[in-house]
């Protein structure tokens, strides 16, 4: 941009002309400042009467897709020039004529349709790398959202088995996108909703009480239902109740009376143990697996990194009596009506395909009743947003859900669902069965004992989480370039090493020398420096619009641009200053690289 008869160009830390707040750059995106300036600029065209427009919406700043175009564009004139009634090219030359200078803008260019494009100066990418390394706190993160709650409700798996490789797909995105939007400045909850109440746990309970009797070998104890859990995991469980209570909970069932299908079966061996047991010792049964089962599932999550803030009780939420109590809301907003004896929610006026029963003609609430208070229950809580990341099979579920948000007075749009796709598993190119009639299954420990956590954890996010991933376990255990995560972390390694020779001949006491940093002038040293700024605009759109995948391939991209700059250069050359500046490119690659495994819950390793 030429600066005109003035001599004064302005950086993007200090204030522009007609600008009423500072032009952000020094550790915001660069593309915050470039925001600002053509604020400003439009500012100043609608001072002078130049545009004349009641409104202007946010200024969109892009990255080009052919550097030929320069490194920044700007669209906004094509969405000034209808309501200004000018051509949008002729608007955008106006737009460029009066932006204030700065230092680091190269040039500016009206191109196609009315798009502004920005070439900056090396300097304004040269400066990052020193940025970064001079910060003590992470570089890239922001403050947008500070002083906003969320809640990010993730896994919940029904407490009936261990979890498996399909599990672990949303435990890894779930985690992965609550600390990107710590990342952005929310306050983040993270939260398992734990399903310990209905009739699964009736029929988790009676499944292993049932193997229980096999255990102790107590006669004439009846066939194994057609319906129960099946599994070695179920045995597991029994042998345990056995050791802890010999056959104290040993009990004859009378007969069972025929039942005309599996349900009926399993209602009437429900009804038969809770007799033959009685509540005290039922209760102790359904506890003891409850237990066991949980005990497991926050072990395998606790070795996959995954940790939450709070483990939510269904069961906690009937006694509260808050199922009841959203019920009478519903009532209350018209919202909810009686037909054929059972309670139904008006549900196909707010999106849904048909209207959905929350208490049956029996007098019984549905799970959905217990979906709707728990959600209430979330917003009283006053989270200012709530996601919920769900299996694929719950895709159908969404616009019920989201009605019920909406019809209990809250704010819809605040409550967000993230689908995960289920994973399949091969080795190479074989497919691994996922499970089998017996209940056998691959689960989440037998993926972290094969390939570890941080190859888990980084291929289940490689795709978008509402598509199917195919999750390659021998690629995952390779140490091939062809191996996402090797290839990232090595970049990471590598430095580290680089790092290590550099202390290592250094003269005792005067540490390493960053700095420099307007030597770096080569083509790989500028695309590696792109690449690098371009980490805060990766973090904030990963999380506005919940997709860790974005950051997984962002890292990619940057390890390609820092090996290819390692292949190319010595970093430990003899020209001192030299040697200075790709120290610190170097290590400022080390550093987002770091964070970015971190925030996808994947280890940084100094060594490969």
């Amino acid at each position: 941009m030429r600066p005109g008869p003035r001599e004064a160009q302005y950086s993007f830390g200090e204030r522009c002309e007609n600008e009423t707040r500072p032009v952000r750059r020094r550790k915001e995106p660069l593309k915050r400042g470039l925001e600002a300036l053509v604020a400003s600029a439009i500012s100043t065209l609608r001072a002078r009467g130049e545009l004349d427009v009641e409104s202007v919406p946010p200024v969109v700043i892009e990255r080009t897709r052919d550097p030929r175009h320069g490194d920044f564009a700007c669209p906004a004139a094509l969405g000034l020039a209808r309501a200004a009634r000018l051509n949008p090219r002729d608007l955008a030359a106006r737009i460029a004529a009066v932006l204030p200078p700065a230092s680091d803008v190269k040039a500016t260019a009206v191109a196609g349709p009315g798009f502004i494009n920005f070439t900056m100066t090396e300097g304004a990418f040269q400066r990052i790398a020193a940025e970064i390394v001079d910060l003590d706190a992470p570089w890239g993160r922001s403050r947008r959202f500070a002083g906003r709650r969320v809640q990010v409700e993730f896994v919940s798996v029904n407490p009936t088995g261990p979890l498996h490789v399909g599990h672990g797909r949303g435990a890894a995105c779930g985690a992965a996108l609550a600390n990107l939007l710590e990342a952005v400045g929310w306050e983040v909850e993270r939260e398992y909703y734990v399903n310990d109440a209905g009739r699964q746990m009736d029929i988790l309970t009676l499944s292993v009480w049932l193997r229980y009797l096999e255990a102790i070998d107590w006669p004439d104890r009846p066939e194994f239902p057609g319906g129960g859990y099946r599994g070695g995991y179920i045995r597991d469980l029994a042998r345990e109740l056995a050791r802890e209570h010999d056959a104290r909970l040993g009990r004859g069932l009378s007969a069972v009376p025929p039942a005309e299908d599996d349900d009926g079966l399993l209602d009437a061996l429900i009804a038969q143990a809770r007799a033959a047991l009685g509540e005290r010792d039922y209760a102790l049964v359904a506890d003891a697996v409850l237990t066991g089962l949980l005990g497991g599932i926050r072990d395998d999550l606790a070795r996959f990194g995954v940790v939450f803030d709070r483990w939510f009780s269904e069961r906690e939420l009937v006694s509260s009596g808050a199922v009841p109590r959203v019920l009478e809301v519903l009532r209350e907003r018209g919202e909810a009506y009686e037909r054929d004896g059972a309670l139904w929610f008006n549900a196909a006026a707010h999106g849904d395909e048909k209207d959905r029963v929350l208490v049956r003609a029996n007098g019984q609430s549905t799970y959905f009743a217990s979906d709707v208070a728990y959600h209430l229950d979330k917003f009283e809580r006053g989270f200012d947003r709530v996601i919920d990341v769900w299996g694929a099979d719950h895709h159908g579920y969404v616009p019920r859900v989201k009605g019920a948000v909406r019809a209990l007075g809250l704010d819809a749009d605040a409550f967000d669902v993230v689908i995960v796709q289920l994973a399949s598993l091969w080795r190479g190119k074989q497919r691994v069965p996922m499970s089998t009639r017996s209940g056998e299954f691959v689960t989440l420990r037998d993926l972290v004992d094969e390939v570890g956590a941080d190859a888990a954890r980084f291929f289940y996010v490689l795709r978008k989480s509402d598509q199917h991933l195919d999750f390659d376990l021998e690629l995952a255990k390779s140490q091939s370039n062809e191996n996402p995560v090797y290839y990232v972390q090595y970049a990471h390694a590598r430095i580290a090493s680089v790092l290590r020779r550099a202390r290592e001949s250094a003269v005792e006491g005067n540490g390493l020398d960053f700095g420099h940093v307007e030597r770096l002038t080569e083509r790989h040293e500028l695309d590696l420096l792109k690449a690098l700024s371009r980490y805060p605009e990766v973090i904030e759109s990963a999380a506005n619009a919940c997709e860790p995948h974005q950051l997984a391939h962002y890292l990619r991209e940057l390890a390609t641009a820092f090996h290819s700059f390692y292949n190319a250069h010595t970093i430990l050359s003899g020209d001192e200053d030299l040697k200075s500046a790709r120290l610190t490119l170097a290590e400022a690659t080390r550093r987002v690289v770091a964070d970015g495994l971190g925030l996808l819950g994947v280890g940084a390793p100094a060594a490969m």
